[in-house]
C-alpha cells in the first residue's frame, strides 16, 4: 500500500499543468433555440406525468430482438423487469431511451441484428401516446471497453490516442465510431472519458483515460466530442467531477477523492471545462465522494453542491446531466434505490442510467413527483434537456429508423479500418530497445508468441497471444504460439522456456505484471534463454518497471485486433513507432521516480 501511495503523489505532483484559457461560460442563447424550444415544449406539454418521468430513465434490458428475443431472453427480463421485451419495457414505463450491452445482455450480434433491435425499439417508442423516439445508448469507448465488437470497425482506446499525440487522429476515431453508431440507430455514446489518470492503481480508469496531463487530456477529449458529435451522436463525457485518482472501484464501493480544491481545478477540472467549450452535449456524474467540493459525504451524483452548483453554476455546463449506472454500489451505499433516482433528479440530473430495479425507481420518482418533493416544473427542465438532444441528432424530425443498406455502406467500411490500422500504427510505443534489438532482422523469421493473452472485450473465443501471432503470420513469419495466462506456474513457464528452443526470437506478452507477479519469472526465464525477447504490455505501460534486463520493450495500451495488428508491424519493421507515454512509468524499486517520464519514446528512426 505505501508504494501505490508514493507512486500516486509522486505522478500526482508531476500533473502541475492548469487550463490556462480553456473555459466553459455559458453563452446567450440564439433565437433559433428559442424557436426550437417552444416547439419542443408543445411535445413536453402533450405529455402525461407517467410520461415525463419515463423520459428520463435509460434501463438495460436483455434479447437481440425489439419483439421476439429468446425464450430465455424472454424469462429475464420477466424475473428482471417485469415485462418479457423492451417493446412491452418501453410501453409500460413510456421510457426515454436504452442502453445496449453485449455478452450479458445478449443485445448485440452482428450490425444488422443491432440495427433491427434499435428499430424494433423506435417502433415501441413512436406507439406510445405521446410518441418520442427513443435516445438508444452505448458504451464504445474503444480499446477495452468496446460494445459493438464483430462487423464494426475497432478503433485503439483512450490511452493509445493520448500515446499517440494527433489530435486529427482522435477526431477521426470519434467521427468513425460515431457515423457507424448512428448507421446502427444509436445516437447516445457514453464517451469520451474526461478522467486524467494521475494514480497508476487507478482499478477501473486507468488506460481508460488519454493520460496524465490535464490539457493534453482536455486536448483529446475536445477533439472526440467534435469527431462524435459531427457524426450525428451524443458524446458523452465522463466522470464528473473526476475518477481518475482513486484505489477503488464504485462498481463495488464509494471511493474518495482527496484533492483539495484547488487540485481539483488544476488537474480535474480542465478536460470537462474543454469538452464543455467544445459544445459536449451531455455530461455522466461519478459515484464518488469529494470532500473538498462537497463535505456533505454524498456521492457527486446525488450531490447539488457538486452538479448544479459546480458542474452548471461555475462551469456553465446546460446540456444534459447522466447519471453513471444506479446499480452500482458507490451510489447505493446511504439511500435505498427508490430513493436514489430522486437524490439524483433533485441534485440536477436529468437522465438516470441502469436503474437496479425500473420499476421501484420509476415509481419512486412518480411519486416524489405527485407529493411534492420535486415539482413538474423541475421535471419539465429535465425532460425539455432530453428532448432538445433527439431533436439534436434528427430523431425529431423525419424517420428514426436506419436502413440494412445504411449498416452495409457504413460499418466496417474499408476507409474505416484502414484508418483505424494507420490511428493505431502512430499510438504503439517503445520503451526500451537496447543495442537494436527492434525491429527484427531479415533473418528472424521463426517466432514464439507466448504470455499473458486477455480475451477479446466483445468476442470471448479470441485472445491475445493467438491473435498475435495471427498477425505476425499475415506479415510472412513462422509463429508457434502458447498462452500461459496472467499467473503462469512452473510448468507453463518451463514450456515457454522449451517452446523458445530453436525459435529466433521470442514476443512475450503481460497483462498488469506486480511485483508478486509470475509473469516476472518468465520474463526472466525466457531472457537466459539467449534467444532475443520482445516484451509487450498489452494493458498497462507500467508493466515494464516490473521487468528487470529487458532490451526490448513497448505498450501497445490494449489487447484488440486493430491494436496487435499495430504493434506486429512495428515490431517486424514495417513501420516506425511513433507513440509517446501519455503517463510517466514509476520506478519498480522507488516509486517517487520516474523510470520513465510522460512524452518518453523511442523511434528506428533516431
Amino acid at each position: 500500500m505505501q508504494d501505490r501511495s508514493l507512486s500516486r503523489r509522486s505522478v500526482l505532483a508531476s500533473a502541475t499543468v492548469v487550463a490556462a484559457g480553456v473555459t466553459g461560460l455559458a453563452t446567450a442563447v440564439p433565437a433559433a433555440a428559442h424557436g426550437r424550444d417552444k416547439r419542443l415544449k408543445k411535445i413536453v406539454a402533450r405529455m402525461s406525468l407517467e410520461a415525463k418521468v419515463g423520459q428520463l430513465f435509460v434501463p438495460y434490458f436483455y434479447g437481440a430482438s425489439a419483439a421476439s428475443p429468446s425464450e430465455a431472453d424472454q424469462e429475464r427480463n420477466l424475473r428482471e423487469l417485469g415485462v418479457r421485451t423492451v417493446a412491452e419495457l418501453v410501453a409500460k414505463y413510456h421510457l426515454g431511451g436504452v442502453i445496449l450491452f453485449s455478452g450479458w445482455t445478449n443485445n448485440i450480434h452482428d450490425p444488422r441484428q443491432v440495427a433491427e433491435l434499435t428499430n424494433g425499439v423506435q417502433r415501441a417508442s413512436l406507439a406510445l401516446p405521446t410518441p418520442v423516439p427513443s435516445l438508444i445508448s452505448v458504451d464504445q469507448e474503444h480499446g477495452a471497453n468496446v460494445r459493438v465488437g464483430s462487423g464494426a470497425t475497432q478503433l485503439p482506446g483512450a490511452m493509445a490516442l493520448g500515446a499517440g499525440g494527433s489530435l486529427s487522429d482522435a477526431r477521426t476515431a470519434g467521427r468513425i465510431s460515431g457515423t457507424e453508431l448512428a448507421a446502427l440507430g444509436i445516437h447516445q455514446n457514453f464517451a469520451p472519458v474526461a478522467d486524467v489518470n494521475v494514480n497508476p492503481a487507478n482499478p477501473i480508469i486507468n488506460i481508460r483515460s488519454f493520460g496524465a496531463d490535464p490539457r493534453e487530456v482536455g486536448r483529446v477529449v475536445a477533439a472526440q466530442v467534435t469527431g462524435y458529435q459531427r457524426a450525428g451522436v451524443v458524446a458523452c463525457a465522463k466522470h464528473f467531477p473526476g475518477h481518475g485518482d482513486t484505489g477503488q472501484d464504485s462498481h463495488t464501493e464509494l471511493p474518495v477523492i482527496t484533492h483539495t480544491r484547488e487540485e481539483w481545478d488544476r488537474i480535474d477540472a480542465p478536460p470537462f471545462r474543454a469538452a464543455i467549450a467544445a459544445g459536449v452535449d451531455s455530461i455522466m456524474t461519478a459515484h464518488l465522494q469529494v470532500p473538498a467540493l462537497d463535505p456533505s459525504n454524498d456521492p457527486a451524483t446525488l450531490s447539488p453542491t457538486i452538479l448544479q452548483g459546480v458542474l452548471r453554476g461555475e462551469l456553465g455546463f446546460d446540456g444534459v446531466i447522466v447519471t453513471d449506472a444506479l446499480n452500482m454500489a458507490g451510489v447505493r451505499t446511504k439511500y435505498g434505490d427508490d430513493r436514489v433516482p430522486v437524490l439524483a433528479l433533485k441534485a440536477g440530473a436529468d437522465q438516470l442510467l441502469f436503474p437496479p430495479d425500473i420499476d421501484v425507481a420509476y415509481h419512486g420518482v412518480l411519486s416524489a413527483v405527485r407529493d411534492g418533493e420535486i415539482t413538474e416544473a423541475r421535471l419539465d427542465e429535465s425532460v425539455l434537456r432530453i428532448l432538445r438532444l433527439k431533436d439534436k441528432v434528427g430523431l425529431l424530425d423525419g424517420s428514426p429508423f436506419t436502413s440494412p443498406r445504411e449498416v452495409d455502406r457504413v460499418v466496417g467500411a474499408r476507409k474505416h479500418l484502414l484508418a483505424a490500422d494507420r490511428i493505431a500504427e502512430r499510438t504503439t510505443t517503445l520503451l526500451v530497445n537496447e543495442e537494436g534489438t527492434l525491429p527484427l532482422r531479415r533473418g528472424q523469421r521463426k517466432l514464439l508468441v507466448v504470455g499473458a493473452s486477455p480475451a477479446f472485450p466483445t468476442d470471448g473465443a479470441r485472445s491475445t497471444v493467438p491473435e498475435l501471432a495471427a498477425a505476425f503470420e499475415t506479415l510472412g513469419f513462422d509463429t508457434t504460439h502458447l498462452v500461459t495466462g496472467r499467473t503462469p506456474d512452473a510448468a507453463a513457464i518451463d514450456a515457454a522456456v522449451a517452446a523458445a528452443r530453436g525459435r529466433d526470437a521470442v514476443v512475450v506478452t503481460t497483462d498488469n505484471v506486480g511485483p508478486a507477479s509470475t509473469q516476472r519469472t518468465l520474463v526472466s526465464r525466457l531472457l537466459v534463454t539467449g534467444v532475443p525477447v520482445v516484451h509487450l504490455a498489452v494493458r498497462n505501460p507500467y508493466d515494464v518497471a516490473h521487468l528487470d534486463g529487458v532490451r526490448a520493450s513497448l505498450a501497445s495500451y490494449c489487447w484488440t485486433e486493430v491494436e496487435l495488428r499495430a504493434a506486429a508491424r512495428v515490431i517486424a519493421g514495417r513501420v516506425d513507432p511513433r507513440g509517446t507515454l501519455p503517463v510517466p512509468v514509476q520506478r519498480a524499486d522507488d516509486p517517487a521516480r520516474a523510470l520513465f517520464p510522460a512524452g518518453h519514446g523511442l523511434s528506428y528512426r533516431r
